[in-house]
């Protein structure tokens, strides 16, 4: 909803005050729709022609994200840390048992317990993979620490190709708005011999050009563009949990103390109190 107010007060702002001074908005909206063909069709062109079609299918997904807001709730950090809880606990009693969750997550009992979780497998993956590290080197704690810190640092990057994508054409626009501009100032020189209110007219579509490559790069794509990457920062929190919940445990700290310290280090709009997790930990007790 923020994004769609955003934009709504960004119109309403820079047209109606454009009306207010005494413009005119027929030579716009009738200039509007070439120069946004000239200046849209070369963005989404080189856009297209300069990324590979996973950051192309990857910025649709983040465009959509813009709107909806961060992918991870409340709920799930709480899910999150129950679900690591679990898993640990089996770690700790029985490393034995643990290898048939984290080699077939989707037959786990524990893992079906959180289906979204389980339906994204970035989480999977990172949480069988450290678990399955940690066993194979549970002498060296510092190895797997890198291997972790490495999978989310390359994580993070690629989460983010999205909103480079989209900077890249927000600093692009002003430069296609010129190009468009300039070619209605030779539209207009072709017609030289046009009356005055006719070349001044002219004249005013060009610089609409102008206008249209600015306002777009810094009244809506650039905003999205910074949007998305706070949201893919946001999120990235929920995978980084999963990190400190599984290096802590490799200090052999005990299992509550473990998800204690993950669960400081969740975003504070979306972090569970310390209640709230034991309450959904002595449910869990319960029902095993």
């Amino acid at each position: 909803m923020n994004a769609i107010g955003g934009i709504i007060v960004t119109l309403v702002m820079v047209f109606g005050g454009y009306i207010l001074a005494g413009g005119k908005m027929g030579i716009i909206t009738h200039a509007l729709p070439f120069e946004l063909m000239i200046i849209g069709g070369a963005a989404v062109g080189a856009f297209l022609s300069g990324n590979d079609f996973s950051t192309i299918k990857h910025t649709g997904g983040d465009i959509a994200a813009a709107f909806a807001g961060p992918k991870w709730k409340k709920k799930d950090y709480q899910d999150l840390l129950c679900l690591m809880t679990e898993l640990l606990n089996v770690l700790k009693e029985n490393p034995v048992d643990i290898e048939s969750h984290i080699e077939a997550p989707k037959e786990s009992e524990i893992f079906k317990r959180y289906p979204k979780i389980l339906k994204d497998h970035y989480a999977v993956e990172m949480i069988c993979d450290t678990i399955r590290s940690m066993i194979m080197n549970f002498d060296n704690v510092h190895q797997v620490e890198e291997l972790l810190e490495d999978q989310l640092e390359s994580l993070l990057e690629e989460h983010l190709h999205g909103s480079h994508a989209l900077q890249n054409m927000a600093d692009a626009l002003p430069a296609l708005g010129i190009v468009a501009a300039v070619l209605g100032v030779i539209k207009t020189m072709a017609s030289i011999d046009k009356p005055p209110e006719i070349l001044g007219g002219m004249i005013g579509g060009a610089l609409v050009g102008t206008f249209l490559g600015v306002f777009l790069a810094y009244g809506i794509v650039g905003p999205f563009a910074n949007r998305v990457k706070h949201i893919r920062m946001e999120e990235h929190f929920f995978y980084a949990m999963i990190g400190e919940v599984l290096v802590s445990n490799l200090h052999h700290n005990p299992v509550n103390i473990c998800v204690e310290v993950a669960r400081r280090h969740a975003p504070s709009r979306v972090r569970p109190s310390y209640d709230e997790i034991e309450q959904a930990i002595r449910e869990l007790k319960r029902a095993a």
